[in-house]
């Protein structure tokens, strides 16, 4: 029992119980219809037997016909309990593989972006789905199946040993050489499971992602060599389930040759008996059908074992995603119904990989309905400044205040409802425009969401569209032009009335046309609130209240466009290389 319980893994399958406390009775029923029926398995034996010596031999019709009836009501009643059992059985499963993969999904929901940054999005997605999924094998197929066998296994031994001892033991003599095969095609299989699940990631992963870049995929032409990849590592999903295949195939045949031998030498052995009156021919036909019961079982638990180390190999991974922490250090309770936006950045040091700092002591304030915008070359540290005040990651050093208070001490719901972001790459649900707006906000009425598309200019084209506001944008919003995505995530910034407002790129890799349409939107929806204008294309941050000049993780430079160009440093730099061969040049 301890090597049992070793392999297994008892303290995960200790665990993996815990979410069957809701299921008591249901929990309990399957398992007293399992016990039921492990009892109810050796009978049919038992009464061939009677009928063989008592009515067969001795002719006796009618005690025959009394035996069938009995007979053909037992088999009944085991289809019953049967069905009973293995719909229970099966329910509890599915019952807690739902209840657990809605608590894994709201942890995933709760992690901070390093983990998205340094894990593959199919992993998640694997320990959602098929890891989950292999759970609810370990009740339909796992302990309580191993319970019912196990006791059957006893019962069945326990009633030979009364019929006859000595036969008994001659029907046992090939089990220690099943015990043997049983051990080495359950380590063989565990092996391959783990394997198999690893690869089952791996395929995931790759499946996910490049599905996901098929444009990058087929403009650059790289579908053969994509396919090149994806036949390896599907080969060797394949071989990681061969190895269980060769186990099963292996192990099953010699199952059946331990039991013919068995009842090769209950017969050698029983027919002598019989011979000799030590015996009854009835009591020879029911170890022949005991050996035959018993070794089933015996062939099925070292299925049924595996099954449930399948689960374990699951569960293990499941709660390793759900023990990893979601990277909240501080989660504060300060809330309320308005900020101010005062925006203060003290000294704020942040890497996203140990001390390869991206911010480097960057002091800065914003007042309440300002509009500063951040300018520099790419990995200056533009971005990582509004990734910092939603708190989708917390700084090393320093500290970062709105309205005087740290964002820690900030309720984080409460923080990210009264911050939007219109982020470059606009990321749009296979949904329609209405809920990729909203996104299922129910405090937010069909009347705001149209006169938030009006006010930003967008109502026009989603009129145009088949079902309006109903329209499937599809995918990532492929249905969509760029432009038309921008003005969208424009809306669904606006409608939650933010206190304050990040535009990230949000003119960039536009048409002039839909940058217009843009530029207006921006300018309705940054009038009287805190915004932060994160920009490549210096035209459209000419307005801002002030610019904030960024060039390896430091402020270079702080103030208005004209005075900023007027010191002719690093701003006057990056306007004169963009403008240079440009009409709209501005001094």
């Amino acid at each position: 029992m301890s090597s049992f319980g070793k392999a297994i893994d008892l303290p995960i399958l200790n665990r993996v119980f815990t979410f069957v406390k809701p299921y008591r009775v249901l929990f309990l029923g399957a398992t007293a219809l399992t016990l039921l029926l492990a009892l109810l398995g050796p009978i049919r034996p038992w009464l061939t037997q009677h009928a063989l010596d008592n009515y067969i031999l001795e002719d006796d019709e009618k005690g025959l016909i009394l035996m069938a009836v009995i007979m053909i009501g037992v088999l009944v009643l085991q289809t019953i309990i049967q069905f009973l059992q293995t719909y229970c059985a099966n329910l509890l499963g599915q019952s807690v593989i739902r209840d657990l993969r809605i608590k894994l999904y709201r942890h995933i929901l709760n992690f901070r972006m390093p983990y998205f940054d340094k894990i593959p999005i199919g992993t998640p997605v694997t320990r959602t789905v098929s890891d989950i999924e292999t759970i609810a094998d370990v009740f339909s197929d796992g302990v309580i199946i191993i319970i019912g066998d196990i006791l059957q296994l006893i019962v069945i031994i326990a009633y030979m040993l009364y019929l006859d001892w000595y036969l008994t033991i001659v029907s046992l003599l090939t089990v220690p050489l099943l015990i043997l095969a049983t051990n080495i095609f359950k380590n063989q299989v565990k092996r391959a499971f783990t394997e198999v699940r690893t690869q089952v990631a791996e395929l995931n992963v790759f499946v996910q992602e490049h599905l996901s870049g098929m444009k990058i995929v087929q403009t650059f032409n790289r579908q053969e060599h994509e396919y090149a990849t994806f036949q390896k590592i599907n080969q060797k999903h394949k071989n990681a389930n061969i190895k269980s295949i060769w186990a099963y195939s292996v192990f099953f045949p010699v199952v059946e040759i331990l039991s013919a031998i068995s009842i090769a030498l209950v017969v050698w052995w029983g027919v002598g008996d019989v011979i000799d009156n030590k015996a009854t021919f009835g009591t020879l036909v029911a170890f022949i059908m005991y050996i035959n019961l018993m070794f089933r079982p015996m062939r099925e638990l070292a299925d049924k074992f595996n099954t449930l180390q399948m689960g374990m190999v699951s569960s293990e991974r499941i709660f390793k995603v759900l023990d990893t922490p979601t990277g909240v250090k501080v989660n504060g309770t300060i809330s309320g119904t308005e900020l101010n936006g005062d925006i203060e950045f003290k000294d704020v040091w942040f890497a996203y990989n140990d001390e390869n700092w991206v911010l480097r002591g960057v002091d800065f304030k914003i007042n309440k309905g300002e509009t500063i915008a951040f300018v520099g070359a790419t990995g200056a540290g533009k971005s990582t400044i509004i990734n910092l005040i939603t708190r989708l990651y917390d700084i090393q050093k320093g500290q970062i205040l709105i309205d005087g208070i740290d964002i820690k001490e900030y309720d984080i719901s409460f923080l990210r409802r009264r911050v939007s972001i219109v982020l470059q790459d606009v990321f749009l649900f296979s949904d329609s425009i209405y809920n990729n707006i909203t996104l299922g906000d129910h405090t937010i009425d069909f009347k705001s969401v149209v006169d938030a598309s009006k006010t930003v200019g967008a109502f026009d084209f989603i009129d145009q569209l088949p079902g309006k506001f109903e329209y499937n944008v599809k995918e990532r919003g492929v249905m969509l032009s760029m432009g038309q995505r921008q003005l969208v995530s424009f809306i669904r910034a606006f409608v939650q009335n933010p206190s304050v407002l990040i535009l990230d790129e949000a003119t960039s890799s536009i048409d002039p046309e839909s940058e217009e349409l843009i530029s207006n939107a921006t300018q309705v929806i940054t009038r009287g609130r805190t915004s932060l204008v994160i920009a490549h294309r210096l035209s459209t941050i000419q307005n801002a209240d002030r610019i904030v000049v960024m060039d390896h993780g430091k402020i270079v430079e702080i103030g208005s466009h004209f005075e900023l160009l007027k010191n002719k440093g690093t701003y006057y730099q990056l306007y004169e290389i963009q403008f240079k061969h440009s009409d709209r040049k501005v001094s």
